[in-house]
């Protein structure tokens, strides 16, 4: 049974302080369409710039995440986005009024419950799943790091930490499938040890801490003085050290929830491999440095093979969506500028498209004719052709329409295009079509050889009449 991708029906808001900087910030989690994933959307910040929640855009894994974009950041995601995977949400835009998200009480509950009072809305599109292929393997010896990714057709994690505390000591979690989140793994609170709160205090950082979102581990012999030092930093009464060899600021709620807490970073941080996944997460000792290059290795791992999907061999001879006539109907474009001779394939997000090229164009009798070359202007000339097929197929009445080609980027030219070849091309949509502008990603390729790569943006226009002109 296919599972349809999710988001929220309405918008929900969520307010409080951040955890490093103490800044008051506002967050608002708002409904968004298919295939849009999760995108943060800083509203305090000129041209309120977009950041998309991907593994390559992270800049920082020193106390948090930290992911940067078209020259804004956000910071110390990874428990919203816990959040939104727990809840397995696909598409979600987040608009915030500041950089850093709001700690609260140091776990993702509070989202858990502003996002499940908002409510969830199922979608046309399917969920499409990255199933994990085999066993991907990182480690980092010198911090006797281990993460491993095995098949399942499930979403499970295994955890263990050891900090060769006697305090905290060794601790596993443990979920058997990402819907057990909500109530097992989404209450538990980030912890730090006491001498890392002292250092962290020293240095004018965790501005928006407070004793009520974190546990603290008391992992040296501590006195009465420094005690008193802490309350009057927190402006508590007094503090003493619990018999679980904790602050006696709050009660744990679960035994392990040092061990839970770290489990639900690594849901967080591992979002940002931009899809949802299939598989059993083990790790040993985890942190976000390691989550993160772990999740990049998982993401170059699905870029290889959705760069191998385009390998499909299509036969010339089978039965096209539109032949040349038909193309000739929809595009305004003839020879010699005609560049498309079938469409192969033709969906909302996707098109293929086929070019024949031979010795008998015109374009060879002065473009080294002794060593003739499909030029590489005319291959991203055809690629823009076949996308302004799938652009076009968004109206009723495409013949009434152009389209106008607005920034072509990360054109590259792989491999030599000759007569006889036959070029393929594939134009997929980046993002949802909207207010008539599409950005596209399209690879040309002749056999199983990828030969032109690039990213377009295209605008569709309506024909002026003669009348008009």
């Amino acid at each position: 049974m296919n599972i349809k991708q999710r988001t929220i029906k309405s918008p929900v808001s969520v307010s409080g302080s951040g955890l490093h900087t103490g800044e008051k910030v506002t967050m608002t989690f708002n409904p968004a369409p298919e295939n849009h994933g999760y995108k943060f959307r800083r509203i305090d910040v000129e041209g309120m710039p977009v950041i998309d929640a991907d593994v390559d855009n992270v800049t920082d894994t020193s106390r948090g995440t930290t992911i940067s974009q078209n020259g804004a950041s956000v910071s110390t995601i990874e428990h919203v986005l816990a959040a939104l995977v727990g809840l397995e949400i696909d598409n979600v835009l987040i608009d915030m009024d500041g950089p850093e998200t709001p700690i609260m009480d140091g776990s993702s509950i509070q989202f858990v419950d502003a996002i499940t009072k908002a409510g969830l809305v199922e979608q046309e599109e399917d969920r499409e799943y990255y199933h994990i292929p085999y066993n991907i393997h990182y480690e980092e010896p010198d911090r006797k790091v281990e993460m491993v990714a095995m098949p399942l057709d499930d979403y499970r994690f295994t955890c263990m930490v050891d900090y060769n505390s006697q305090v905290l000591g060794s601790q596993h979690a443990s979920i058997s499938t990402i819907s057990e989140f909500e109530k097992e793994i989404a209450s538990c609170r980030t912890f730090c040890f006491l001498h890392e709160l002292e250092m962290l205090l020293q240095h004018d950082l965790i501005k928006g801490g407070d004793l009520n979102n974190a546990i603290v581990v008391v992992d040296k012999k501590v006195d009465e003085e420094e005690l008193a030092h802490l309350a009057k930093l927190f402006n508590r009464k007094d503090i003493k050290v619990a018999p679980q060899g904790i602050l006696n600021n709050v009660e744990l709620r679960h035994q392990n929830e040092p061990a839970r807490h770290k489990l639900l970073d690594m849901i967080g941080d591992l979002a940002l491999v931009g899809v949802p996944l299939r598989g059993h997460i083990m790790a040993a000792r985890p942190g976000h440095a390691a989550n993160i290059a772990f999740a990049k290795k998982i993401k170059n791992l699905i870029k290889k093979e959705r760069s191998r999907k385009h390998f499909k061999v299509y036969d010339p001879n089978m039965q096209p969506v539109y032949d040349t006539v038909q193309i000739m109907n929809i595009l305004p474009h003839r020879q010699p500028m005609l560049m498309i001779d079938k469409i192969l394939e033709l969906t909302k997000s996707h098109v293929v498209g086929l070019k024949n090229v031979t010795i008998n164009e015109d374009i060879f009798r002065g473009h080294f004719p002794g060593t003739p070359l499909f030029p590489g202007v005319l291959q991203i000339e055809a690629m823009a052709q076949t996308g302004g097929i799938l652009v076009l197929n968004t109206v009723p009445d495409p013949e009434n329409y152009i389209t106008l080609f607005l920034k072509i980027e990360n054109a590259r030219f792989k491999d030599k295009v000759v007569p006889g070849d036959t070029l393929i091309f594939h134009c997929n949509l980046l993002a949802p079509i909207r207010r008539g502008i599409a950005q596209m990603k399209g690879i040309g390729m002749v056999g199983n050889r990828v030969v032109v790569e690039a990213e377009l943006m295209a605008q569709i226009v309506k024909k002026q009449k003669p009348e008009e002109v």
